[in-house]
């Protein structure tokens, strides 16, 4: 064992008990000493069909008690290679968004200058920009593995250019991304235009639509695009809407079609070996699924992402 932050034990404290952090974590008043912080971005006001996603960094903490510090699965340890807190909730302005991306980034900033590798749970997706901002300041331009079911490479929206719809055409515009190492997985459902994915493949954007991953496992997607990204700085977004909502039915703008959970685990996994920088995952909005379970899928993925962070070994 070492010294790092571990979880607290289900057998030591019951699980409904405890800290509301994720997994139960130590709550990091400082970055002095993480490898990576956990923190909420606990917004809604950049979505233009369903509000909630601001309950869900409190949702996917509780329903985090439930996960163990070991991967059966691979063996991966991340609790015993890298010391990882949960610093809280950034305090947006709930009632500013151009101000809240403001904050965003710059408590990004701040994050980054420690050489932390941040780890978000949002929120609306338009909490990408701003730390895009961030990451590509401190990093240059990154490769992106972006898993969603839309492309958000809207030009505008209601005249607004900073919204959940329009992150990627931003990114893609101030030259945080590489556009040939950008990855968009699972997108699908109904558009505006015939061009509203086209578009962006001429820029270069990489995609894989959900109807050809239907019946699929994406082990071997995942291996070719981690020998693509090479040792490239690449940073994660993954949106809780690209599995289908058979899956994740609480989110704000759901589509039918989409990953499975066993899927999504495939290609999480398959990343492992590449340096990430930081990632998220964003769109869990708690009011449409009372359950719980689209925040207990999302604190799993969370987990597993943690999972393949470069440092992680395996048992």
């Amino acid at each position: 064992m070492t010294d790092f932050n571990q979880p607290i034990s289900g057998n030591d404290l019951a699980r409904f008990s405890g800290p509301n952090t994720f997994m139960r974590l130590p709550q990091a008043t400082s970055l002095n000493g993480l490898d990576v912080a956990v923190l909420g971005v606990p917004m809604d006001i950049g979505t233009s069909w369903r509000s909630g996603t601001r309950f869900g960094p409190k949702q996917i903490r509780a329903e985090s008690a439930m996960l163990r510090p070991y991967n059966m699965a691979t063996g991966a340890a991340p609790f015993d290679s890298l010391n990882i807190g949960d610093i809280g909730d950034l305090a947006i302005n709930t009632f500013s968004l151009p101000d809240s991306l403001r904050i965003i980034q710059e408590s990004y900033e701040a994050i980054l200058s420690g050489g932390v590798i941040p780890a978000a749970m949002g929120g609306d997706h338009s909490i990408t920009l701003p730390i895009l901002r961030a990451i590509a300041k401190k990093y240059g331009p990154v490769a992106l593995v972006h898993v969603d079911a839309h492309a958000d490479v809207n030009d505008e929206m209601f005249g607004e250019r900073e919204t959940h719809g329009t992150v990627f055409r931003r990114a893609f515009e101030e030259g945080l991304i590489v556009p040939d190492k950008t990855y968009q997985i699972g997108i699908r459902g109904t558009g505006y235009a015939a061009s509203d994915f086209t578009e962006a493949q001429s820029w270069g954007f990489q995609h894989f639509p959900a109807q050809e991953l239907w019946g699929r496992q994406l082990h071997q997607m995942g291996a070719e695009i981690r020998r693509d990204i090479g040792n490239r700085p690449v940073y994660v977004s993954y949106d809780i809407d690209s599995l289908d909502p058979a899956y994740a039915p609480g989110t704000g703008t759901p589509e039918i079609g989409g990953l499975t959970t066993p899927q999504a685990l495939e290609l999480i996994r398959s990343l492992k070996g590449v340096n990430i920088v930081g990632f998220d995952l964003v769109e869990v909005s708690p009011p449409y699924d009372p359950s719980g379970n689209t925040a207990l899928v999302g604190a799993n993925l969370l987990y597993e992402l943690l999972c393949v962070l470069p440092g992680v070994t395996a048992k």
